[in-house]
């Protein structure tokens, strides 16, 4: 594969108050009711509220969003305006079948999943069975690979389905909301116990797979419009109201190669930035590979 891809260094720089929550005795007592669904839903109704409109010109500017790629239209609210659509033209989507097309906007790193059905983020050990809160489902992925989008507040927040397919499963598991900054995905295994939603799709080209979305801190709902029956390439999945969040895709040994540039990015510490859409990989033994 000749496409280049731009990649950011992952660090834990992050602000002083997710430093003083995560690397804190005192802060991790805090951050135990911050994470909590009713202080979620606390931030969630002051979000969908018209007054938070005053916040929008400000996010705007600090995260430098492009507005030239979202539709014109008056904000009822904050998350109104978080949740914006996109033009359709502002993304390039593949018709090639048998290449993967990316489910959102997002950095994104790649993990091999071992025979324990795990991967491993930093210090964070993730096991599949615990993910996916499904033992015998987890073992159907060994062998195969992780891939994790990482939304950030310049991304926008609507996810799709990769393939056509059918939806074989789709499970909605509580938990928490931590945040999904590096400095909480390398300490915590926070993808195992944030809200998340699971959804197994047998798809027509890349076998089947599992697309995981998962809630973030302040990130009251994870929306999914589709949870049975058939799907298409790029037919909207659902979206994720404010903050930043994740969804993960896992895919089943021998099914996929993932572009090189995204593996080597991982290894050296570096997050592969991508659009929806954009081409991250292809059916394994597909034409053109």
């Amino acid at each position: 594969m000749e496409q280049q891809f731009k990649a950011k260094a992952i660090t834990e720089n992050d602000s002083g108050s997710l430093r003083f929550l995560y690397k804190n005795s005192i802060g991790r007592l805090i951050l135990k009711g911050l994470i909590q669904p009713p202080m979620t839903k606390v931030a969630g109704a002051y979000l969908n509220s018209s007054f938070s409109k005053r916040m929008i010109p400000r996010f705007i500017k600090q995260n430098n969003l492009q507005m030239d790629e979202y539709e014109p239209m008056t904000y009822r609210s904050f998350n109104h305006f978080f949740m914006r659509e996109i033009k359709p033209k502002a993304r390039l989507l593949s018709q090639d079948e048998l290449s993967l097309g990316a489910p959102c906007d997002g950095k994104v790193t790649v993990y091999p999943i071992n025979k324990k059905q795990t991967f491993k983020v930093k210090n964070s050990e993730y096991d599949l069975a615990e993910l996916l809160d499904n033992t015998s489902l987890a073992e159907e992925w060994q062998g195969g690979c992780a891939v994790i989008f990482r939304l950030t507040p310049d991304d926008y927040h609507h996810y799709y389905f990769i393939d056509e397919g059918t939806i074989s499963q789709h499970q909605k598991i509580a938990g928490v909301f931590h945040t999904v900054q590096p400095i909480a995905v390398h300490n915590e295994p926070v993808f195992s116990r944030n809200a998340r939603e699971v959804t197994v799709i047998e798809t027509k080209n890349f076998g089947k797979i599992a697309q995981i979305e998962v809630g973030a801190l302040m990130v009251g709902k994870i929306k999914n419009v589709k949870e049975s029956g058939n799907c298409q390439r790029f037919e909207k999945k659902g979206w994720f109201e404010f903050g930043g969040s994740t969804v993960i895709l896992l895919f089943q040994k021998n099914q996929v190669r993932i572009d090189s540039e995204l593996y080597s990015n991982t290894e050296n510490n570096l997050e592969t930035i991508v659009k929806f859409g954009q081409v991250f990989g292809r059916k394994m033994g597909g034409m053109h590979e």
